[in-house]
């Protein structure tokens, strides 16, 4: 009877729950701005059109390359053995040919993304959902039909250029097993770097999507904070046809109807272990369970992104630079640097900014600016005073790990001054050449610190003689 009493009240709470969600999912929202509505879709436009061009232009680059490529296989191993160069690279002009067609065919096609990404559920949810309160506006119904055809055609390009980028690791495979053994590495080498790179390039697409605007993230936040659209999405979003809820098994696709809803399987729990126990000992199982997902997910990762070390050519060390937008090569930082104070020159603290390009994983070449403020020379004598200002280069190169060689050449005005006029003296400016050791460690997401101890072999040539030994300390941003 006590477990009777135990499973009614469980159910009684469930729906409960499940009635106060139905309530509030219930309540109409106000819709959104209809100036944010349609900057969302162009943006939301214009973003899925360039990178559907940026894939198309790297898609045909890349078959242009890999053919040429072959050719000088072909031109090779025909000196080699005729016989076979004809048996490998017979039908070679036709399979590029049609390989070409199929992209350019992505553009009028309707093919089914089988990828899961995340953000273009978001987002192709997002629309459907806008799409649903548009019926009475035409203006709005045609703004939505070119984002949601945007959308659509990326989704076919993605499709596309991923069967492509199968067929072309399987031609490259096939190279390698045929001709490894004829002294062939120097053309195969550049075959499979091209290989790489490019698959790499299609992983930088995809993370792109995550890029989103201000405006982008304001709508979804403001959609996401909507029950009806968190019901809608529930409902309409690609995951939850898989794993279907009890509210959404009569919207799933029928093959998908034999799975058990995650209602069932919580009341199956319950009653098998206790409500009491259920919640501590199903996180515990939870958490191992993520933990193999999580480990798994990385490995298939590596391997359909072709990182792995067993898809890089022997020898090849990958820059992953290579495959960025310039914008997304730039590192922003700040830094400080104080130095004490002399008979001419009271304490200062330099604060810089500058701006670095990444060339590789290795090195980074950057260019900056800084402005020296003045403490006063005692602390009796405790003033804000312009000291100067000045420009710098800098080049950082990995050493090893999280240890970097640090150099660079720099311009300093190193007189107060009370207006920008003074700055103009030229014979105030005074020279550094910097050289050290530089160490760059992860302080949060996607945030470094930086620490530097540096000598400036200028020093000498200052007048008053700078300090020959400068520590700086700053941060990306």
């Amino acid at each position: 009877m006590s477990m009777l009493k135990k499973n009614l009240t469980i159910l009684f709470l469930v729906s409960l729950q499940y009635g106060y969600a139905q309530t509030v999912e219930n309540v109409q929202q106000p819709p959104l701005p209809q100036r944010l509505t349609y900057q969302f879709l162009n943006d939301v436009s214009g973003k899925f059109s360039k990178l559907q061009q940026d894939i198309t232009k790297k898609t045909s680059h890349m078959l242009d390359r890999m053919e040429k490529q072959e050719a000088k296989l072909c031109r090779k191993l025909q000196q080699i053995d005729s016989a076979a160069a004809r048996k490998l690279f017979a039908s070679n002009a036709a399979k590029y040919a049609q390989l070409r067609n199929k992209l350019r065919a992505a553009d009028s096609g309707n093919t089914k993304l089988k990828e899961y990404l995340p953000h273009f559920d978001t987002l192709s949810t997002s629309l459907a959902f806008l799409e649903k309160g548009a019926t009475s506006n035409p203006q709005l119904k045609k703004e939505l039909a070119d984002a949601k055809a945007q959308l659509q055609l990326f989704g076919n390009k993605m499709q596309v250029v991923d069967e492509i980028k199968k067929q072309i690791r399987e031609r490259k495979q096939q190279l390698n097993e045929q001709l490894q053994q004829l002294g062939m590495d120097k053309q195969l080498m550049a075959i499979n770097k091209q290989v790489y790179y490019y698959q790499a390039q299609l992983n930088e697409y995809k993370e792109m999507l995550h890029d989103t605007k201000k405006m982008e993230q304001k709508v979804l936040a403001i959609l996401n904070s909507t029950p009806s659209f968190k019901s809608f999405f529930e409902q309409n979003g690609q995951l939850s046809r898989l794993f279907p809820s009890s509210s959404t098994a009569a919207t799933v696709a029928p093959s998908l109807l034999g799975f058990q809803s995650r209602f069932s399987i919580q009341q199956a729990m319950t009653a098998r272990i206790g409500s009491s126990s259920l919640p501590q000992q199903f996180s515990q199982q939870l958490s191992k369970g993520l933990d193999i997902l999580g480990t798994a997910k990385g490995q298939l990762n590596k391997l359909a992104s072709g990182n792995s070390n067993d898809m890089m050519p022997t020898g090849f060390v990958p820059n992953s630079q290579k495959v960025k937008k310039f914008l997304r090569r730039l590192e922003y930082s700040f830094n400080l640097q104080t130095q004490t104070s002399n008979r001419l020159l009271p304490v200062t603290s330099d604060i810089g900014f500058s701006i670095g390009y990444k060339l590789n994983d290795a090195s980074v070449f950057g260019i900056g600016t800084n402005y020296k403020l003045g403490w006063g020379k005692k602390i009796t004598d405790f003033s804000f005073t312009n000291q100067g200002v000045g420009f710098r280069t800098y080049l950082d190169i990995k050493l090893k790990k999280q240890w970097w060689i640090s150099g660079g050449y720099e311009l300093n005005y190193f007189s107060e001054y009370r207006k920008l006029e003074d700055i103009a003296k030229l014979n105030a400016w005074q020279r550094g050449g910097l050289i050290g050791l530089c160490r760059k460690y992860k302080i949060a997401n996607k945030k470094t610190a930086k620490m530097q101890v540096l000598y400036d072999l200028l020093y000498q040539q200052q007048r008053p003689w700078g300090s020959p030994i400068v520590f700086r300390f700053g941060w990306t941003l």
